[in-house]
């Protein structure tokens, strides 16, 4: 009876049921119905499916060699109609498996660096491992007074094996106290029930956190770029064909979170800035790169491309252009960043300058094969 509340709490009416090429289910619900307006702090919205946000003066990329996504990814029947946003399908079997993820990554993670404010790449050190979850990652320089309005990159798109409890993702993360937004992809068979590379979302506000629509909190205003959907045939071959895609978390001037993905920053949804207490302002911290989960008693599952970086992105898994947005909405390239590894003989991270065709991108090389 628990499970049956659930997903009727979760599984709105639908419109229109669809279905990706990969064969995942969504259903088109209408856009006031959406769980995101479960959230108590979210009853007495004057939201709107047609909302306009003014965002910071993002610089797009372009002139690259390397191949984007498209997002076309519905099945002969197209996506949602106009008023109607689409949902991946919940399932009794996922909830069962949802009961077995573990728990976020530790908020507090930004007070254990420590690094010298001199160097160019400061090397971070992690006091406490907190057990399972191992990064490889570079961070803004700790710095109380950032002020963040936004932050982004263009990241590979891979599909490291993972097993069981396992999982592995390259994500955007950006944070301030116990407030956290992340974007980026994963592959995770307890969160989906597979081992594909999907696209995923996590907020976490105080004490309340979830993955992509699991719980109330992000408004999804697009109709054809849906949470969770699968990265299937953009994989890409370590040395090959490489396929990435953009993604950004951007403030409105109200306030409110943005998601942005792909290269004409297709607007997919938002986190109000009410749902929030340290993130109802600005940033102070983001981080890029690539993190994994394992449970005990089993090896730790590859990162990225499953390989160490070795400075060429044509075989390293990367995040690239890596940049932020200032108070004003400006963006700003990142040059001096920490980097920071919980073991590094299991995954690495550079900090490098790359050359792509004829322009030059700050990249974020990372990865490894895991191991006991």
């Amino acid at each position: 009876m628990e499970l049956e509340k659930q997903l009727e709490l979760l599984n709105k009416p639908a419109i229109k049921t669809i279905k990706t090429k990969y064969g995942d289910i969504y259903d088109c619900v209408d856009f006031y119905k959406q769980h995101a307006f479960d959230h108590p702090l979210l009853k007495d919205h004057n939201f709107h499916p047609k909302v306009k946000p003014t965002l910071s003066r993002i610089k797009k990329n372009s002139d690259t060699s390397i191949t984007s996504r498209s997002s076309t990814i519905w099945s002969k029947d197209g996506g949602c109609p106009s008023g109607t946003v689409p949902i991946k399908k919940i399932t009794k079997d996922d909830l069962l498996r949802h009961r077995r993820m573990p728990p976020p990554e530790n908020v507090k993670f930004d007070a254990q660096f420590v690094g010298s404010n001199n160097n160019s790449e400061q090397k971070g050190s992690y006091k406490s491992a907190q057990g399972r979850y191992k990064r490889a990652i570079v961070r803004t320089l700790k710095d109380p007074n950032n002020k963040f309005s936004g932050a982004g990159m263009a990241a590979s798109l891979y599909n490291p094996r993972v097993e069981g409890e396992q999982h592995s993702a390259c994500r955007l993360k950006i944070y301030k106290g116990s407030d956290v937004l992340q974007v980026g992809w994963r592959v995770d068979p307890t969160l989906y029930g597979d081992n594909k590379t999907r696209l995923f979302i996590h907020f976490q506000a105080g004490k309340i956190h979830c993955f992509n629509t699991l719980c109330p909190g992000f408004i999804i205003v697009n109709t054809e770029i849906p949470l969770d959907m699968s990265f299937e045939d953009s994989i890409s071959q370590r040395g090959g064909m490489i396929w990435e895609t953009t993604m950004y978390i951007d403030r409105d001037v109200v306030g409110n979170w943005w998601l942005l993905i792909g290269n004409n920053y297709e607007q997919i949804g938002f986190w109000p800035h009410r749902i929030f207490t340290d993130l109802a302002g600005f940033a102070t911290n983001v981080e890029w790169g690539g993190v994994v989960y394992c449970p005990p008693n089993v090896p730790k599952p590859p990162m990225g491309s499953g390989f160490f970086p070795s400075e060429h992105f044509d075989y390293d898994a990367y995040c690239r252009s890596i940049e932020v947005s200032d108070v004003k909405g400006e963006t700003v390239a990142i040059h001096r960043v920490i980097t920071h590894t919980d073991n590094f003989n299991e995954y690495r991270v550079l900090f490098k300058r790359l050359k792509v065709g004829k322009k030059s991108f700050s990249f974020v090389l990372y990865g490894g094969h895991g191991g006991w």
